[in-house]
């Protein structure tokens, strides 16, 4: 049985919708942490143009394999490893990198890793869609946000909801600038940052 997560068939639609207006005009996209693999299946079916490279931290490389070899279509490349602190990313360059509720189950010096990654990576005027719960001037956008900042700091003190100002500024560091700000269902947020031309 293909691992399967209900948030992920909740948010795909809305998530693509904003998808399908930015990545428009791209052609290679970096997911980092995809997980069970819904969404890359989902948005790649989707966005036929895009050819859609899948990854994981290697203890959840199997179930998001067996439903790329399963669903994917013929722009879904095989699932490959990626710990965002690996010196060497599978990819060389990609004009388009997204990430769904992965900042705030990382550390912090993961998220800074995964922004140096990106750097290398994300091709000048390419962009990053950051998907999640964020926190403004250390305020929640929700109670329920709060609670479940609690609960994953309980688990893990290393992990919780980031503020999107501390974000921002990791993104300015390595030339991304913050474009768009997006709404969505259940008190998430999709992040749109550009890189800046070299």
């Amino acid at each position: 049985m293909l691992p399967f997560s209900e948030a992920c068939e909740r948010n795909k639609q809305p998530i693509l919708e904003v998808l399908r207006a930015r990545f428009a005009g791209r052609s290679q996209v970096l997911e980092i942490g995809s997980g069970t693999g819904q969404h890359a299946v989902y948005f790649a079916a989707q966005l036929p143009h895009l050819v859609w490279h899948p990854t994981e931290q290697l203890p959840y490389l199997e179930g998001l394999t067996a439903r790329v070899q399963t669903e994917g279509g013929a722009n879904v490349r095989p699932a490959t490893v990626l710990d965002v602190r690996q010196s060497v990313w599978p990819v060389r360059s990609v004009d388009a990198v997204f990430t769904a509720n992965t900042l705030h189950i990382m550390s912090w010096v993961e998220v800074a890793a995964l922004f140096q990654g990106i750097g290398a990576i994300l091709a000048p005027g390419g962009l990053l869609c950051i998907y999640g719960p964020f926190r403004y001037d250390g305020g929640y956008t929700s109670p329920g946000n709060l609670e479940f900042d609690r609960m994953l700091q309980a688990r893990d003190p290393e992990s919780g909801v980031r503020d999107i100002g501390a974000v921002t500024a990791l993104g300015a560091g390595i030339g991304l600038r913050l474009d768009a700000d997006h709404d969505l269902p259940a008190f998430n947020r999709l992040l749109v940052f550009t890189k800046e031309p070299a």
